[in-house]
């Protein structure tokens, strides 16, 4: 298993934040986690990345069990990338040194470098659809070639799981698909790291996660294959309202029931 949770509940002081979470990713499979703000679904991701221990249940995470193994070594095969990263970074940076410096998971570059490392980035940003960005300043750069920038940048320490918290956040309509586009080049990828894809819209999710978690209030209300997971009854279970599902391109929009 590349994920393996079972029964995990999480509690902070007298509130339940998590309860009775079991989760498992097998390999050559991508996953999305769908639910409304405040569901829980970050807060799962910190446990994956044993930044939060569970009260309750056990983790597994690339076969190694919670509490055998260093949490600290396993970290640096799982790439996580997030709006909130971004204002940690230097404005004033070169893109390409924003990219290398993922090898080495430090904010600037600091370790010693070489022709092979640039050559990874570029090639890495190529894959992104971002290499006419090489030596931008980095606050030059666009919110959907930043989050560009910041996948190449996990990629170089060559994860095996790679999550993309909410990464289309903030977009606009036309970044947001250029940015989508670019992650539907990466699964395709022969050495593609398993992908973890946080969102609240359906619409973001692309055929190539192939499984599905609905979480609400700290819940996992359903999961399974995607097209098995997304439908009317599903959604509407997991909002709590009456909603329609259309499908385009393999693809799914919602909107509320008339």
């Amino acid at each position: 298993m590349i994920i393996d949770i079972e029964n995990i509940t999480w509690r902070s002081g007298q509130h339940t934040l998590m309860k009775n979470v079991s989760w498992q990713v097998k390999p050559g499979e991508n996953w999305a986690l769908l639910g409304l703000n405040g569901s829980g679904k970050t807060t799962l991701l910190n446990i994956v990345n044993g930044y939060i221990w569970p009260s309750e249940g056990s983790v597994s995470v690339l076969g190694h069990r919670f509490g055998e193994v260093d949490l600290r070594e396993l970290r640096k095969s799982i790439g996580w990338v997030s709006n909130s990263f971004q204002e940690r970074l230097y404005g004033s940076d070169r893109t390409q040194n924003i990219v290398v410096s993922g090898k080495h998971a430090t904010v600037g570059l600091y370790d010693k470098t070489s022709d092979e490392d640039f050559d990874r980035a570029r090639e890495l940003m190529e894959t992104m659809n971002c290499g006419h960005l090489w030596d931008r300043e980095y606050r030059t750069c666009s919110q959907g070639e930043k989050q560009k920038l910041l996948i190449a940048r996990a990629l170089m320490a060559n994860p095996r799981i790679l999550i993309l918290d909410e990464p289309c956040n903030g977009l606009d309509l036309f970044s947001r698909e250029k940015l989508l586009d670019s992650i539907r080049e990466l699964t395709l990828q022969p050495e593609a790291p398993t992908l973890i894809y946080v969102t609240h819209h359906t619409e973001e999710i692309l055929p190539a996660f192939s499984h599905v978690m609905l979480m609400r209030r700290g819940e996992a209300v359903c999961s399974g294959r995607t097209e098995d997971v997304l439908t009317a009854d599903t959604l509407s279970d997991l909002f709590e309202s009456p909603v329609e599902v259309d499908r385009h391109g393999d693809r799914v929009y919602v909107r509320v029931a008339e």
